[in-house]
């Protein structure tokens, strides 16, 4: 039985070709390390005095553990109200009625193409003029990333709903479901599967963009380390740092997603290898 590939089997000269091509590309990533560690160490950026304040100042993680726990609460709070709003957006895309999809059409649009930056930063300085009274800088984050992710999610889910058989709408139809119905209960379930890549994918951009709170002075990871920065007066280091805890939350998030990826495939597959079928009687 024949094995179908996607590629072409590569022969003795490509195999060559590819090692070669590796160890040159090895070599220069090296020689690009070794290049800026060189320069890195002319520049006095491997003294202990710039690594001292990781041993000897507790207060600097205190610091940070304050700004990722600001980062983290806005990502969480701005995550589930973004999937509610893009879930609703999106059954309100798909609506056959003109005066549900064409103002969810518009809310789409719309806070699509703001940019984030603009949009949290005129949230923050438009509610003092309208309501009178200054607007925490969390709460307008989290409004602004839950605008805009709102509005990414919702053609996230659009499209996997969209990617699944007619088959499942038209025998849901059948059995007497309404679209709400069929849409909530058989569509969106099964469409979970398809998206969730691209939401995970999504989850990290908006933890990210916790990033752009420092422009109305929301204390989050960054902005605490350019306080740090100024104090202690290591910013390489103390970014490089930064930029770690931001990696490891990240990978922390994929790996998760590929866990729950796992157990759904495996669902999947025990539900489909559990259905029983019919045999003959043996006489």
């Amino acid at each position: 039985m024949s094995e179908t590939v996607l590629y072409d089997v590569q022969g003795p000269k490509a195999r060559r070709r590819v090692l070669i091509g590796s160890v040159v590309g090895a070599v220069l990533i090296l020689a690009v390390f070794a290049v800026a560690g060189v320069r890195l160490a002319a520049n006095g950026q491997f003294e202990a005095d710039l690594y001292r304040p990781f041993i000897e100042e507790p207060q600097l993680y205190e610091r940070l553990a304050e700004g990722l726990r600001n980062t983290l609460t806005a990502a969480v709070y701005a995550l589930v109200l973004a999937s509610v709003l893009g879930v609703l957006l999106a059954f309100g895309r798909l609506s056959s009625t003109p005066l549900v999809r064409l103002p969810a059409i518009a809310v789409i649009e719309l806070f699509r193409a703001l940019p984030l930056l603009l949009l949290i930063l005129g949230i923050f300085l438009a509610y003092p003029i309208v309501v009178g009274r200054s607007l925490d800088p969390l709460y307008a984050l989290v409004v602004g990333l839950t605008l805009y992710n709102g509005a990414v999610i919702a053609e996230i889910v659009r499209a996997g709903i969209l990617a699944l058989p007619r088959g499942q709408s038209e025998a849901a139809l059948s059995i007497g479901l309404t679209r709400g119905q069929n849409l909530r209960l058989v569509l969106l379930p099964q469409a979970v599967r398809i998206m969730l890549p691209a939401l995970v994918s999504q989850l990290v951009v908006l933890l990210k963009d916790t990033s752009l709170g420092f422009v109305i002075s929301f204390s989050e990871l960054l902005r605490t380390g350019q306080q740090l920065v100024q104090f202690f007066g290591n910013p390489l280091q103390l970014f490089t740092f930064i930029a770690l805890i931001y990696i490891a939350i990240n990978l922390a998030l994929s790996s998760l997603a590929n866990v729950l990826e796992r157990r759904q495939r495996r669902t999947v597959g025990s539900s489909a290898t559990m259905a029983p079928t019919e045999k003959g009687a043996v006489r």
